[in-house]
């Protein structure tokens, strides 16, 4: 067991996923629901089918049905690549319900593997591309799969009331995006949970840079299967022989010698690398072109601190509100890593406290009501369009839509010795700041040791950074009054490289005041976990203040600036303007902090080494990585900055929890 726990702790983000979607343990690290084998067993009666797709595959279901038959129950369908184990009617799931007053309130939970995956027929594809799509099969996807499994439950399956709901997180969000597409009738409710939505814009790709960890972590953990088969009882079988990410990747040396690490794993890390333009083997398997002929109500739901399917998110809520006019579309945002809200409590993240519980009151005032109202007809309940949790001050936000109502457009201008201001730049062409961005000793993104991708890092204290040469600093004075941003982030950069080819990182940070904190606030727990160490001993307390919290963060490959299908070099020495959109954000800079923006060129090993010259970076050779002089540009006709939504007053809050 203890050697299962190291294993785990080595891969926190794929730990996580299955953990929240995929294994029938108890999720430990948070408090999540509390029911047990025993107490679901008390009151369900699991069965397991079969069901035949109209191609003939047939695809594993495990229902579990109240035993309670004095009234009918709607369906809340979960389809999943990750194993509805155990398997075995006498062997009941833990996780069955997004929440614990499901398993109160009356619900038939239906769990499915999905073709290709452990106990289904069929062939597994990567984000299984819509008919309507030339590499698609002419007569199967994702969305006729959910509609033949509902139609088979509608009619196989007594005690219902004629209504399903679907929900899934990550990957199982692409299956419900995907399943609600041209939509059976009986579909009434779907919540798209960090869906998996173009996995080349926002999630194996950031800007066309390559999220090295994060892919290498979760694919090191998935891999294909032929037939259906049992899972393996240890998934986790490969060991770094190292606690440092950022020294096992600078030693490992081109993306091409990662491949060992990868065999006869179903060549998903492959074609990551083989297709490093948006081309059409992403386009296929991008599902938010498709979300239309949607007749359902949809609450999509996400964290603003997921590494993953951060973007997923907000892509999907987007598209879904553009083609489908007249249903509900709702979204949530709260203080979340990847998953967290299905299971953690959401009270804190890092150093970070949110002052509440979160992820409780989501699952209970919020999601739970929302399949109440659109499955059983509950016409008592509201909804708001869209809960943000705003962070800075810890509290829930409702708005009309999203992005938030009213928040106007203003650029943070780069000024002359770091400073950063509302004004536009008034000095003269080619007013600049420089550094040398040597691929061989990168930035790493977190300021400590540790192998994996830690769930804290989108919060982490950035001082590290702000300490070396190859990192450009500019702040604000301490605020005056309160500045709340709500909405998209996006960088306006005028820059030139001695290069021919740069990464450009751009993080948003709230600076905290040095002389806040009284003597016994100084301190804050240091956050625990596997997210951290691969071993127990703790890291040291964080100092909070002067800490230097990311609010966002976002990588751009630079050769993609005019298009993301065809990359073009840079021309050393010449100006260019590089703009690129990084996710949402709903954070306010108290009174007291400053507003700091970073500028960088490498982000390692989160995002792979750019060798600073034009060329395929999978097939890279050492002589290619070259250290280059990096200009940033902040003049009256250069004018680079980052781009916020400000309000113009503070929002009416939510009752919060």
């Amino acid at each position: 067991m203890l050697n299962i726990l190291r294993l785990l702790k080595r891969f926190p983000t794929t730990a996580r996923l299955l953990a929240v979607l995929g294994t029938s343990g108890r999720v430990h690290g948070g408090a999540g629901i509390e029911a047990t084998a025993f107490e679901i067993a008390e009151h369900y009666t699991k069965y397991e089918y079969r069901i035949p797709m109209r191609d003939g595959v047939r695809l594993f279901t495990s229902v579990y049905v109240p035993k309670d038959a004095s009234v009918s129950y709607p369906f809340l369908l979960t389809r999943t690549p990750y194993s509805v184990a155990p398997y075995g009617p006498d062997h009941y799931r833990v996780n069955i319900a997004p929440g614990d007053s499901f398993l109160k309130g009356g619900y038939i939970f239906v769990l499915q593997d999905v073709r290709g995956r452990w106990m289904s027929e069929g062939t597994f594809i990567e984000a299984t591309p819509q008919r309507a799509d030339e590499h698609a099969d002419a007569n199967v996807d994702e969305s006729t799969d959910t509609y033949d499994t509902v139609e088979w439950l509608l009619r196989h399956v007594p005690g219902n009331n004629g209504r399903v709901g679907i929900w899934g997180v990550s990957y199982p969000g692409f299956y419900t995006s995907a399943g609600i597409i041209d939509s059976h009738s009986a579909i009434k409710a779907a919540s798209p949970q960090a869906p998996v939505a173009d996995f080349y814009l926002h999630d194996w790709y950031h800007g066309g840079a390559f999220m090295l960890l994060h892919e290498f972590e979760f694919l090191t953990g998935f891999k294909s299967q032929e037939g259906p088969t049992l899972p393996p009882k240890i998934r986790f079988q490969f060991d770094p022989g190292t606690q440092d990410s950022y020294q096992f990747f600078l030693k490992l040396g081109p993306l091409a010698n990662a491949s060992r690490y990868f065999e006869g794993k179903g060549g998903y890390w492959e074609a990551s690398l083989e297709h490093t333009t948006y081309d059409g083997y992403w386009k296929a398997r991008a599902i938010w072109p498709h979300l239309k002929d949607i007749h359902c109500a949809v609450l999509t739901v996400g964290g603003w601190f997921d590494a993953e399917d951060l973007m997923g998110t907000l892509r999907t809520h987007e598209a879904i509100g553009r083609n489908n006019i007249g249903i509900f579309n709702g979204l949530v945002m709260g203080p979340w890593v990847h998953g967290a809200w299905a299971r953690a409590d959401g009270r804190r993240l890092g150093s970070v406290d949110f002052a509440a519980n979160t992820a409780e009151f989501y699952r209970e005032h919020i999601l739970f009501p929302f399949f109440e109202k659109y499955l059983k007809d509950r016409v008592d309940i509201k909804l708001a369009a869209a809960y943000a949790f705003e962070t800075g001050t810890n509290v829930w936000r409702q708005y009309a839509a999203w992005p938030a109502p009213g928040a106007g457009l203003r650029t943070l201008y780069f000024q002359h010795d770091g400073n950063l201001s509302f004004e536009a730049p008034t000095g003269p062409a080619g007013d600049n700041d420089s550094y040398v961005s040597d691929p061989g000793r990168p930035v790493p993104f977190i300021g400590y040791t540790a192998f994996g991708l830690p769930q804290e890092y989108m919060v982490g204290d950035q001082r590290f950074a702000a300490r070396r040469p190859d990192v450009l600093v500019y702040a604000t004075p301490p605020l005056e009054v309160d500045v709340t941003l709500a909405g998209p982030v996006s960088a306006r950069l005028f820059v030139s490289t001695t290069g021919t080819d740069s990464d450009w990182v751009v993080k948003l940070i709230d600076a905290y005041p040095e002389d806040r904190y009284a003597a016994n606030d100084l301190v804050a727990q240091p956050p625990g976990g596997a997210s951290r160490h691969i071993d127990d001993v703790p890291p040291p307390p964080t100092v909070l203040a002067g800490y230097q919290q990311l609010v966002r963060g976002e990588p751009f490959r630079g050769k993609f600036r005019q298009s993301f299908e065809r990359p073009i070099p840079f021309v050393p020495g010449r100006v260019e303007r590089v703009d690129f959109t990084m996710p949402d954000i709903n954070h306010t800079f108290r009174r007291g902090h400053r507003i700091m923006i970073q500028v960088q060129s490498s982000w390692f090993p989160l995002v792979d080494r750019n060798p600073q010259t034009f060329v395929n970076i999978p097939t890279a050779q050492m002589g290619d990585f070259q250290a280059a002089t990096q200009r940033i540009y902040r003049s009256r006709l250069e004018p680079s900055g980052v781009e916020v939504s400000v309000l113009p007053e503070p929002a009416s809050a939510a009752e919060s929890p």
